[in-house]
């Protein structure tokens, strides 16, 4: 019984690598145009884990944050307030940071201090978002342009040919729309991608926000 097991288990190994070389081996049959649009596929999924790990980091913040600066700003203790901040590697704390050191002007130019930093850090989380949104409009387009010249070199080999038979000319159709179909999956998954980046920063940016109004409103309250 253990034997006939093993063996079962061979086949479906077996089974399972000879399904991976046919998944390869149908892809090589893509042609040359294959190679850009796996280096493509290897770019999209490259700047996605960069940027989310990035954008996680930042999105990292202790919830009493705030409340320990509303905490030492209102007992006077600046120094304890802005040490917190400047200690804390996120860009709201980096943003309170230069509130903090702005403290004692005038409130609109606090502001606008804090405001210039939002927009620096923003930039910084949204580095290399418009590879992925550029992967997935050109992506498809690699592909459409490569089985637009397979079919164009397979309906010249067909004219070679007094009567090819229709699964003949199927066949070749099948291999030439590989370029097409790749092309959309990938820019299906870099459209997906830049999607989730786009609302994990979006979901950032209110936080930091909502974090500035209220530093600005804990300014405006009266000092113990």
């Amino acid at each position: 019984m253990f034997e006939t097991f093993l063996q079962v288990d061979s086949l479906a190994t077996g089974a399972s690598v000879a399904k991976v070389e046919t998944v390869w081996g149908l892809l090589s049959k893509g042609g040359p145009l294959m190679i850009p649009l796996g280096i493509l596929f290897a770019l999209v999924v490259f700047f996605f884990i960069e940027r989310l790990l990035v954008i996680r980091k930042a999105s990292k913040i202790d919830d009493n944050f705030m409340r320990i600066i509303r905490d030492n700003i209102i007992t006077g203790n600046v120094a304890a307030a802005r040490s917190l901040a400047k200690n804390t590697d996120n860009p709201m704390a980096r943003m309170i940071d230069k509130g903090i050191q702005r403290i004692g002007k005038p409130i609109d130019a606090i502001e606008k201090s804090m405001d210039n930093v939002g927009k620096l850090e923003m930039y910084k989380l949204e580095k290399n978002l418009s590879m992925i949104s550029v992967i997935a409009r050109i992506a498809p387009l690699f592909g459409f342009v490569g089985t637009i010249v397979g079919l164009v070199i397979l309906l010249k080999e067909f004219a070679t040919i007094s009567n090819p038979s229709i699964s003949q000319i199927a066949d070749a159709m099948y291999i030439k729309l590989i370029t097409s179909a790749s092309g959309l999956i990938i820019g299906m998954l870099a459209f997906l991608g830049h999607s989730y980046l786009d609302t994990q920063i979006n979901r950032t940016a209110n936080r930091m926000e909502a974090a500035s109004s209220e530093f600005i409103d804990i300014l405006q309250e009266p000092t113990r």
